[in-house]
């Protein structure tokens, strides 16, 4: 039974989890945490797949002679980041950190796949997905275009985020959009410098980059239905170096943000015409740079049922004051899961981190992952398996 093997396995993955966090890697260069989960994997006797998409790991754990199987994913990566904690376990690495939790992701997933392979309870095969690059640089995307899929045969994916400012050991469960889609932008205004007693005598970059940046916001204000969320923010503006000098340029760069990807098309195209406008306007030039970045990330109906009955079993399970939370609001920020959702039938669910007082919250310095939710998040890994390939 799960419940006995949890107190001892809790410590050991803790332990895991702490060491992990001494040691952050950067995306694409989680080396020796790649290397710490293989070995954890092979040790238990599972099927080891190693160096998708450069870093990433995938272990596979088949039981019976059902040939569903489902895939969990959990994120390896750190944050370019200086650590301001003072405990043991805090970064020995300048400059890089776990601010995010992928720590503990990555411990609970290895948890999680001891248990499975001790208690084998299940008929089908679970794919335990060990994923590089979460943060900004889409280790998800590199994983689905190398082929994860075609290797290795899924029904459904589910994924895990820690949560600061949810009770300990609670679960939020939404269907439909729960992370948004984001783009970023960069614009390179060019006007003429001249002399700023004489600005009859230029073409004003710094004027067409204030217009530009109160225009955009008409995107979401005025051609956004209210009822969509979007969000554009302009994030750097960089002009001139004098007090008396019309600059030649202004540098201008941001983000868009929504949860529907056609919202997002409508976005990209509304913010070319706001510069082909602001070019009439203000005989400016404007080259504008427009990258897209992770698509929103979307709960299907029926992985997401399965995910909700699960963690209100292990949530009825627990003592505390737990529950499962279903109408939140989704997040505007990213979560590269969402390129796996797109392929496979998926559920991301978010887990209660407990208070984010005193500045922990996720990407901060003084962030630590709560080792009281590794049991839960345990728990829920393999109540899933085991309901999904009952």
């Amino acid at each position: 039974m799960i419940n006995e093997l949890l107190p001892t396995l809790t410590l050991k993955i803790a332990a895991l989890r702490r060491d992990i966090h001494a040691h952050p890697e950067l995306a694409f260069n989680e080396n020796r945490t790649a290397a710490k989960v293989a070995a954890y994997l092979d040790g238990l006797g599972l099927e080891v797949h190693r160096g998708i998409a450069r870093t990433g790991v995938v272990a596979k754990l088949r039981l019976g002679t059902s040939s569903r199987a489902i895939g969990l994913r959990a994120d390896m990566d750190a944050l370019p980041l200086s650590e301001l904690n003072a405990f043991p376990h805090h970064s020995t690495h300048e400059g890089k950190m776990h601010a995010c939790g992928h720590d503990g992701h990555t411990a609970m997933l290895l948890g999680a796949a001891e248990a499975l392979s001790r208690l084998r309870n299940f008929n089908g095969t679970v794919y335990f997905i060990f994923q590089p690059a979460e943060e900004h640089e889409g280790g998800g995307r590199e994983m689905v275009e190398e082929g994860l899929f075609e290797r290795f045969p899924m029904d459904m994916v589910f994924g895990l985020h820690n949560w600061p400012g949810m009770p300990v050991g609670s679960f939020g469960v939404t269907e439909g959009p729960v992370m948004a889609g984001t783009d970023s932008f960069e614009i390179v205004i060019t006007g003429r410098g001249g002399h700023a007693a004489m600005p009859h005598q230029a073409v004003d970059a710094v004027l067409a980059g204030s217009a530009l940046v109160q225009a955009v916001q008409s995107l979401v204000s005025r051609n956004t239905d209210p009822l969509a969320a979007a969000v554009i923010s302009v994030t750097r503006f960089h002009a001139g170096h004098a007090d008396n000098v019309l600059p030649e340029t202004a540098l201008l760069g941001g983000t868009v943000r929504s949860l529907n990807a056609e919202l997002q098309d409508d976005l990209e195209q509304g913010l070319r015409r706001i510069c082909s406008g602001i070019e009439a306007t203000y005989r400016v030039s404007i080259d504008l740079r427009y990258e897209r970045g992770y698509p929103p990330t979307v709960n299907a109906p029926e992985p997401s049922f399965i995910a909700r009955e699960v963690a209100r079993a292990v949530v009825s399970d627990a003592a505390g004051k737990a529950q499962v939370l279903t109408g939140l609001s989704p997040s505007m920020g990213a979560e590269d899961f969402a390129y796996l959702a797109r392929v496979v039938p998926a559920c991301y669910v978010w887990l209660g981190n407990g208070p984010g007082e005193g500045g922990c919250m996720l990407h901060s310095p003084h962030y630590d992952f709560n080792d009281e939710i590794i049991a839960t998040g345990i728990r829920y890994w393999v109540r899933l398996a085991e309901r999904a390939l009952a």
